[in-house]
């Protein structure tokens, strides 16, 4: 089923009176080359996986970029001075997933490289691991991280990819 055909979402506004919430996914770039994602599919998908965590899509908006940028904007806004995969800003409201989600393509491949999985299954894994923050799910505190690979492991599989 198409995103288009999709019904739209509702919510509750001023005086209980229904209120359309659009859902928008974006995908852009700054500094590298749009990766090859099947952008419709990777939507679907992402929509999947929200939904089941009783979650709907606001507006997410992921830019891949290279390892430079990613340092600086995890040092500009999180004072952080490592690079990293994601970097994952939420604005979720209520049941809502809103965000930003900056992506390094350059730490994509090479973690792809060390773990020996494709470059493809660890950019969806970078890319739902996002969405899994918005919808609630750590990875920093005790067994944290093991509930964050176990959830992307079964949004993985949704995608069709073996883990």
């Amino acid at each position: 089923k198409s995103l288009i055909d999709s019904p739209p979402l509702y919510g509750e506004g001023w005086e209980g009176l229904p209120i359309y919430i659009p859902f928008m996914i974006t995908y852009n770039t700054d500094g590298v080359k749009m990766p090859k994602i099947k952008k419709r599919e990777t939507t679907t998908w992402i929509k999947e996986v929200a939904a089941t965590y009783d979650r709907k899509i606001g507006e997410i908006g992921y830019m891949f970029v290279d390892d430079e940028k990613i340092l600086e904007v995890n040092n500009e806004y999180l004072g952080h001075d490592y690079y990293t995969d994601i970097i994952t800003f939420d604005y979720d409201e209520g049941d809502v997933l809103n965000g930003d989600l900056v992506i390094s393509l350059d730490t994509v491949r090479s973690n792809a490289e060390m773990l020996g999985k494709s470059y493809e299954e660890e950019l969806h894994r970078v890319i739902i691991h996002g969405i899994l923050h918005l919808c609630g799910i750590n990875d920093k505190g005790p067994g944290e991280r093991e509930i964050m690979e176990a959830a992307e492991n079964a949004a993985l599989k949704l995608l069709g990819k073996k883990e």
